[in-house]
């Protein structure tokens, strides 16, 4: 995960917010695929994140035809135009490692 912060919109546009987003940097997230929002994940990221992890986890790949190197991950950002976090998705075997390809193993 990672955050950007876009100051002079906010500065321009927002209204003052205190804690907007108290996700950190590197933080990890764990779907189990039932559709339920992971514990500590902000409601909004979660509606942008959702159908993706969902596609994920019933076993989905190549969401963008080539564009990530791992064809069982995406990369996708929240909807907070002031202050983006984009979130790496990748699929994981049932043993909690990180999904593999074929052409990976």
């Amino acid at each position: 995960m990672r955050k950007a912060c876009h100051a002079d919109l906010i500065e321009r546009y927002e209204n003052p917010i205190e804690h907007a987003c108290d996700l950190r940097e590197g933080q990890v997230f764990v779907a189990d695929g039932t559709g339920g929002k992971p514990e500590g994940l902000c409601e909004s990221a979660w509606q942008t994140l959702s159908p993706f992890v969902m596609a994920l986890s019933f076993g989905a790949e190549d969401l963008w035809d080539g564009w990530m190197k791992d064809r069982r991950s995406a990369m996708i950002s929240c909807n907070d135009g002031f202050r983006p976090v984009s979130f790496l998705l990748e699929a994981e075997a049932v043993d909690g490692t990180p999904a593999r390809t074929e052409s990976e193993q």
